[in-house]
């Protein structure tokens, strides 16, 4: 068996038998284009980090069970090869939880919905883990550092103490990694309490901790002979919809690294460069109420959504500088932006209209879930023909996450996951069809509720004690609607929801940001690519469409809203991310 290269003994990290120190940022693969990992990654390395760490997103590579991608985007091992020629140590977190704020913590939907015991011993849950490990750590052994390359650390589990208790979980997730050939270093990662180190930890992996402050409660719960390290030193901190932009000060974050620093300790930056949450892969926390998580992971990092680099990217590659023999590498120049300009949105079809044109999924006499219908995220819209009385209400029992909902054509209303879940028909009752579009806001992707149900999932009933059978569905996923529209399609005052296109011309392939005013609540195509969504509550306000996207001349942009569409796209040279408020993760 192969020695790992990297070791820890009497509280050093010991790097081919040196001491070392890691100085490690977090980049994620599967939130940047693949065409600009080199890029991001050698910014990293300017900053002065000699080591980037990133998750790997089981849902990414299956979303259909048993079929597996590696390919282009999903091409982690490419990605770890470019790290190791731009100089960089890897730490990879392979765990089948990630959190991250990314959909459902990483845990494919399609398991999630047929097992409640996520993250334990069960023999389903850990059947499919079993799987996926033989189909991703084959692509890793031989990128270890005891074969000649990158990877010196593999976390795993992530934050397990926050979340559970089954330690033979935990044992059977390190010794899957080591069966299968992974030898370098071991490690866990949890929060600063001594219950979480508890149960998190796992016999041959090194505890290390996450937090924003916290390095004095860090060393007092540091195990005998391990090293002091923070795998996620938060110095910013992600959005919910609805709420202000999180940004944390250089001076604030500065003071938490040279703490961790000056105790002799180790770092990994969350993130070092947040990147964006494309498609529909944001996920969603839950505090008494879903707060489903915006596009842009911007994370007030570092190095920006688009690769800018702030005053936190000068002030740590000052900081990382005395720890390397040698020059940092050059500092690479801004990114180049498109100019400002605007195109008008030409409406394709109402809502409605599509939805009518989308497929039928199933038939059944209760409401079926998103996971019952393999729906991803997206919308799913459900269908009926109903008899109701005179002043009867409609009712869903168990939403998540939004839905708009119409009778006969005429929009009645919206009702959301943690809203009223109630509203009037109309006054005068009848028989007539109901439509109702479900959005998934995001799966949940922290604590208890991580991997709870899309959907309608109690039914709907009528004045709260009579459930509507009988109910048609039809799934509306990431890809563009398919609509044979009239020749003059048209939104009306009483529904401006629709789907719309517009053409924008630009010279040359480069960054831009994409803003919809007016806008509502939509999702956003670019040249067939799902942006991402926005949504007129906030923060965000512009959505990073980078440059391997756009081609030189026309670009076709298609949105697709569910309240109002906007009149026009725009263009704009520097992105709106919103008021802003300072905070520190904990």
């Amino acid at each position: 068996m192969s020695t790992p290269t990297l070791t820890w003994r009497d509280g050093q990290i010991l790097r081919d038998g040196a001491p070392h120190r890691i100085l490690s940022g977090a980049v994620h693969y599967f939130r940047v284009h693949p065409d600009q990992w080199e890029d991001r990654l050698r910014r990293l390395a300017a900053m002065g980090a000699n080591t980037v760490d990133t998750y790997i997103a089981w849902n990414f590579h299956e979303r259909v069970e048993g079929e597996y991608d590696f390919t282009g985007w999903r091409d982690v091992a490419r990605f770890i090869r470019i790290a190791g020629e731009v100089g960089l140590d890897v730490f990879v977190r392979p765990s089948p939880y990630i959190c991250a704020e990314w959909s459902n913590g990483g845990i494919p939907f399609w398991l999630s919905g047929r097992t409640r015991a996520l993250r334990t011993a069960d023999a389903d849950f850990l059947a499919a883990v079993d799987a996926w490990y033989d189909q991703l750590i084959p692509q890793l052994v031989p990128l270890q550092a005891a074969h000649g390359g990158p990877i010196r650390l593999i976390q795993v589990e992530n934050e397990y103490g926050s979340y559970g208790t089954d330690a033979e979980y935990l044992a059977h997730l390190r010794d899957g990694l080591r069966s299968r050939g992974m030898v370098e270093m071991l490690t866990t990662a949890d929060g600063i309490t001594s219950d979480m180190i508890e149960h998190g930890s796992v016999p041959g992996a090194m505890s290390t901790f996450t937090f924003g402050t916290g390095v004095p409660r860090a060393i007092e719960l540091q195990r005998d002979g391990e090293h002091l390290m923070c795998s996620e030193l938060w110095g910013g901190w992600f959005d919910h919809w609805g709420e202000q932009h999180h940004i944390r000060s250089a001076a604030s974050m500065l003071g938490t690294v040279d703490e961790l620093l000056d105790a002799g300790g180790s770092v990994s930056l969350y993130m070092a460069h947040g990147g964006t949450n494309f498609g529909l892969w944001n996920g969603s926390n839950h505090d008494g109420v879903i707060q489903p998580t915006v596009t842009s992971y911007d994370s007030d990092a570092p190095i920006g959504e688009d690769g800018t680099l702030g005053e936190k990217f000068h002030a740590l590659r000052e900081r990382f500088a005395r720890f390397h023999d040698g020059d940092l590498p050059p500092v690479p120049a801004a990114p180049r932006r498109q100019p400002a300009a605007s195109a008008d949105l030409q409406v394709d079809a109402a809502l409605l209209d599509v939805i009518a044109a989308t497929p039928v999924r199933a038939e059944s006499p209760q409401p079926l879930s998103f996971e019952e219908l393999g729906a991803e995220d997206g919308l799913v819209a459900y269908e009926s023909d109903m008899l109701f009385p005179a002043g009867a209400t409609l009712g869903i029992l168990q939403l998540h996450d939004r839905a708009t909902i119409f009778f006969d054509g005429e929009r009645l209303g919206t009702l959301e996951h943690d809203g009223e879940h109630t509203l009037p028909l109309p006054a005068a009752g009848g028989r007539g069809r109901v439509v109702i579009v479900v959005e998934s806001l995001g799966r949940i992707n922290y604590g208890p509720l991580t991997g709870q149900g899309k959907g309608i999932l109690g039914g709907v009933v009528i004045d709260g004690r009579r459930y509507q059978h009988g109910w048609t569905h039809r799934v509306l996923g990431d890809g563009i609607p398919t609509v044979d529209a009239p020749e003059h399609a048209a939104t009306s005052a009483a529904d401006p929801a629709g789907l719309a296109s517009a053409t924008l011309e630009v010279a040359d392939p480069l960054d831009a940001w994409l803003a919809f005013p007016e806008g509502a609540k939509g999702m956003v195509w670019l040249n067939g690519f799902l942006l991402g969504r926005y949504w007129e509550r906030g923060p965000q306000e512009t959505l990073y469409a980078p440059a391997p996207l756009w081609r030189a001349g026309e670009n076709e942009v298609v949105v697709l809203d569910t309240d109002r569409l906007p009149s026009r796209v725009e263009i704009r040279e520097q992105p709106a991310f919103g008021p802003t408020e300072e905070f520190i993760g904990t």
